[in-house]
């Protein structure tokens, strides 16, 4: 495997600390050297990253790949290269495809379709690696529990009904003591379908005007209270999805404070649109329909105090892909949610960056360490089944992601933050364009993507084994 040396960059590793000029060198799929000025002679490929930032390669917690049964929306192959081009090395997969991911024969089918060309059976040239999350109940019907032990043998990185929420209390508490014994976390998509029956956007002046059903914050809000309570006295790992209510953020800082192992994640979209963007292009336009839905810019400013203090740990995309002729329904029939793996990171920059809501080295923390911890992919043992060394996503030692250190995985993002450019949802890898972010002026972007030491996107050459 031919080595790689990243020079002249300013390295930044929260989980090390680490933020200085730097050179980073990769042999044999893993970090070999960390340190200023290192040895070009022996590196087969430099990049030059003076002007930018090096840091651990992006992890990305919560995207849509639609495979199986939705492949004309994205597939594991499309959506492993749009990451890729997004500065993304890692990214985790929801269930709730068709069949839903809910035994480990479906944690299995995962990690070998980001492998194998299903047609040919030959390997894929590499884009992001992809973790299937499993799901907490059978068909994600909510009614039963899944096979969660098999599936965290099978390696699952976490779990989540995504798309629905765990509603019944005793199903969730059932769950919650199964899934702590794996280490890994329950993931809840927080809303209590009683309250948004009917609904398809945030329940307001908006919504009024249209003679829309309204969807109320409460209805996130309450989920997450019971969730923390039949938590209390069982401490598994509870992470809450895609956050869009001001009053989540109360919520999960009192029980975080109180020292309850409770976590969240904002998407890009949730931080810097409001329910108006409903309203644009004619009114009722689908590419603002989300689940959960924009809000206001009181739940944006409320959302933006929790990361600057640390309520909120992880950015997370939602990516979501449909299809142009499902998205030109009307908007009570057509889904919800946006693609945004290709556009997360300059968004982020938007959002948090650029009005100094907080610093580089935080932002990366969230989108590097923070989700690997939350996946367990952070951890020396790497998980034991077809995901671990058997399939090379995780260096055969077993040493986690979300971290540059010697001994590390060679996966590194390098982001050139003056780089501006126009979102353009035409060029984008993924397979659909539903996003109200097109056309936006932006800046700050992944010009190198490495994934276990292979250069997969060069901003020169573009992405290497894209569709």
């Amino acid at each position: 495997m031919p080595s790689v040396l990243i020079v002249n960059g300013r390295v930044i590793d929260p989980a090390s600390g680490m933020d200085q000029v730097a050179d980073v060198a990769i042999a044999d799929g893993i970090v070999a050297a960390v340190g200023p000025k290192l040895d070009r002679s022996r590196a087969d490929q430099i990049i030059d990253a003076g002007d930018c930032i090096v840091t651990p390669g992006l992890i990305d917690p919560h995207v849509h790949l639609r495979e199986p049964g939705m492949e004309e929306a994205e597939t594991i192959r499309s959506g492993s290269a749009a990451s890729a081009d997004g500065g993304f090395t890692t990214v985790c997969c929801m269930p709730n495809t068709t069949p839903a991911i809910d035994d480990d024969a479906m944690i299995e089918y995962v990690y070998t379709a980001a492998e194998l060309d299903p047609q040919t059976g030959n390997r894929l040239p590499r884009g992001a690696r992809v973790f299937p999350v499993g799901a907490v109940s059978k068909g994600r019907k909510g009614e039963e529990l899944a096979e969660i032990m098999l599936m965290a043998k099978a390696g699952a990185v976490g779990f989540s009904d995504d798309g629905d929420c765990v509603a019944s209390a005793g199903l969730m508490r059932t769950a919650l003591s199964y899934i702590k014994p794996t280490g890994l976390s329950l993931m809840q998509h927080c809303q209590d379908m009683s309250l948004t029956r009917g609904a398809s956007m945030h329940a307001g002046s908006i919504s009024t005007t249209l003679g829309l059903g309204g969807w109320p914050r409460v209805a996130e809000e309450t989920v997450i209270e019971r969730d923390v309570r039949l938590n209390r006295g069982i401490g598994c790992p509870y992470h809450v999805q895609h956050l869009s209510s001001g009053g989540s953020v109360a919520i999960i800082r009192a029980a975080r404070k109180e020292g309850l192992p409770v976590s969240a994640e904002v998407s890009p979209h949730h931080l810097l649109l409001t329910h108006e963007e409903v309203l644009k292009h004619g009114g009722y336009w689908t590419n603002a329909k989300m689940n959960p839905p924009l809000r206001e810019q009181t739940d944006i400013n409320a959302i933006l105090e929790g990361v600057a203090d640390g309520t909120i740990t992880i950015l997370a995309t939602d990516h979501a892909p449909h299809t142009r002729d499902r998205k030109a329904l009307d908007f009570e029939a057509a889904p919800f949610g946006i693609v945004g793996i290709e556009t997360a990171l300059a968004l982020y920059i938007k959002a948090l960056i650029e009005p100094g809501v907080i610093d580089w080295p935080r932002m990366i923390a969230m989108m590097t360490i923070e989700p690997a911890r939350l996946c367990g992919l952070d951890r020396l043992d790497a998980p034991s089944g077809p995901g671990a060394a058997a399939l090379g996503w995780v260096h055969r030692s077993g040493l986690g992601l979300g971290r540059l250190h010697v001994g590390a995985a060679g996966d590194v993002t390098v982001i050139d933050p003056k780089h501006e450019w126009t979102i353009d949802a035409s060029k984008f890898l993924s397979l659909c364009r539903n996003t109200p972010f097109d056309g936006w002026k932006v800046r700050g972007r992944a010009v190198a993507t490495v994934i276990a030491g292979e250069v997969v996107l060069d901003r020169r050459v573009g992405v290497v084994g894209a569709r």
